[in-house]
């Protein structure tokens, strides 16, 4: 996917199908046309067969937990390994700042502080390395409790116990210069005050306190409303690393050539929107890199029963 439409698509743009398709990727989906009804079926059911795996999710759910946990542990045995929390800390003496924070500091302060130019580089050469919203699936606590939230919803709206409601995915954008002005205007960092990624490390780390009556709010609002509204329409967290994403070596890479479009991957996906090349006509060339807005969870990967989707490392075309 090219760069700007990435930009455009984690921005809110709708997902169009590309106006130009290579030649290769003409000459496979003629090919794939050639397949009939009844053998595309056939296709379809022996892929399933097996079912899926679960690999990259618990793999991505344990490094979750870990991290978190070692921001936990090592405050409360007094070890100093890891301070501070998910927000700003310093591990083994290195700065770490989280690259939003960073911005709504800067802003509120309007000045540039020393110890946030460390933090942030370190953080923007680690997630860039590693790949961008990264963060939001493998390391924000909130984004796992979104996650079990969003099973409960499906569950209930299957039953018609509740409604699938969606908002703008644009609102976002409207929203992350909102919280922009509101630090630069009031000098305060109106954000982190409702973040539920900083109000569930502290309280983790230091121990509970009233903000997390907003965060269990926010939770059953998603279950009876608005699924995973805070990350998808709100938070402006993940688009500030999808800027960082949209570069990054390590992404999630789409191969059509055993693809069947039966959508099993974007059924499971977070942001499924970043998945419309797995569509038929919509892939603009025989391998299309997922977008910026892509959270490297791993789901599209473990349900692809054809191995079209994997992680794949730039430069070096090796697939994970």
């Amino acid at each position: 996917m090219r760069l700007i439409d990435s930009l455009k698509l984690m921005l809110g743009a709708a997902p169009t199908r590309p106006a130009v398709r290579s030649a290769a990727a003409l000459e496979m989906e003629e090919k794939k046309r050639e397949v009939k009804g009844p053998e595309r079926a056939r296709q379809i059911k022996a892929a399933h067969a097996e079912g899926h795996s679960n690999k990259w999710r618990n793999i991505r759910w344990a490094t979750l937990i870990g991290i978190n946990l070692l921001f936990v542990l090592s405050y409360r045995f007094d070890v100093q390994l890891i301070e501070g929390a998910l927000t700003a800390s310093r591990v083994i003496g290195f700065h770490m700042a989280d690259l939003n924070s960073a911005l709504q500091v800067t802003l509120a302060f309007k000045k540039i502080l020393v110890n946030l130019v460390i933090g942030t580089t370190t953080v923007l050469i680690l997630w860039w390395l590693v790949g961008g919203r990264t963060f939001c699936s493998w390391v924000c606590p909130y984004h796992l409790l979104a996650e079990l939230a969003e099973k409960l919803h499906l569950a209930l709206a299957k039953r018609r116990l509740v409604v699938d409601y969606t908002l703008h995915r644009g609102t976002r954008t409207v929203l992350y210069v909102v919280f922009a002005l509101l630090a630069f205007v009031s000098g305060y960092t109106v954000f982190e005050a409702i973040s539920p990624t900083g109000i569930l490390s502290r309280a983790l780390i230091y121990g509970p306190g009233l903000a997390l009556v907003w965060v269990g709010g926010l939770l059953v609002y998603e279950v009876i409303f608005i699924r995973r509204m805070w990350c998808r329409y709100i938070c402006p967290i993940g688009m500030t690393y999808g800027f960082v994403g949209a570069v990054s070596p390590v992404r999630v890479l789409y191969n059509m050539e055993n693809c069947l479009n039966e959508g099993d991957c974007r059924k499971v996906c977070l942001v499924p929107h970043v998945l419309e090349c797995t569509k038929k006509t919509y892939a603009e060339d025989v391998n299309v890199a997922i977008g910026a807005d892509c959270t490297r969870c791993g789901l599209c990967v473990d349900a692809c029963p054809t191995g079209s989707l994997k992680f794949d490392i730039k430069g070096l075309h090796r697939l994970l």
